[in-house]
């Protein structure tokens, strides 16, 4: 009676763990397997990542800003500035 019992709760246990690792096993195997092939995938083939990137570009920068005045430039812009508040100054 219980020596039947307590062998066949033995097995159940056994076969629930089997399952439970059969399970984790395969779960293992899938996020193991994923990463490894989106890798070869975009390794083989580097267009498909650049299509992709184009497809979902989630930041859309501004157009470039003028280049900044170059040093002659900025002096001239100095000396205009010095004559113009001479002009006004006298």
């Amino acid at each position: 009676c219980c020596r039947v019992t307590k062998e066949k709760e033995r097995k159940r246990e056994r076969n629930r763990m089997a399952k439970s690792f059969s399970l984790e096993a395969f779960k293992f195997s899938v996020y193991l397997s994923i990463p490894i092939a989106m890798t070869a995938f975009f390794a083989t083939n580097p267009s498909n990542l650049e299509d992709i990137i184009r497809r979902r570009m989630y930041v859309v920068y501004p157009a470039s800003a003028p280049d900044p005045p170059s040093d002659a430039e900025m002096k001239k812009m100095i000396e205009e500035k010095k004559n113009k508040n001479n002009k006004n100054n006298k």
